[in-house]
C-alpha cells in the first residue's frame, strides 16, 4: 500500500507521535538541519509520501543517507521503539501532506 492511501498508516498513532516528535524530531525537521524535509513543506515531503510507510518508518529507525542528507538511526535517541518512531512520522506526515 502506499502511503498516501492511509490504509497503511492505520498501524500508528500520529497523535501520541506528537511528544516522540518534540523531543526527539523537532530539531532537525523545524529547521531542516541535516537535510531533514522540514515539518508542514508539502514539495519536501512529496516524494516521501509516494513511498510506503514501512519504508519511511525503516529509514527513521535504522538510519538513512539520502541525496541531501542524513537521518540518524531512531533521530539521535535510542530509547525510542520502532512504534515510537512510527508514531513520530505518522505525527509529521499528518502535518505535512
Amino acid at each position: 500500500m502506499l502511503f498516501s492511501s492511509g490504509n497503511a498508516i492505520a498501524a500508528y498513532n500520529p497523535a501520541a507521535g506528537k511528544a516522540v516528535y518534540d523531543v526527539s524530531c523537532a530539531t532537525c525537521h523545524k529547521t531542516g538541519m541535516m537535510g531533514a524535509p522540514k515539518t508542514g513543506d508539502k514539495a519536501s515531503w512529496a516524494p516521501r509520501l509516494a513511498q510506503k510507510i514501512d519504508v519511511l518508518v525503516s529509514h527513521s529507525d535504522k538510519g538513512f543517507r539520502g541525496k541531501k542528507g542524513m537521518m540518524p538511526a531512531k533521530g539521535g535517541n535510542a530509547k525510542l521503539t520502532t512504534a515510537e518512531v512510527g508514531n513520530a512520522v505518522a505525527y509529521m506526515v499528518s502535518l505535512s501532506k
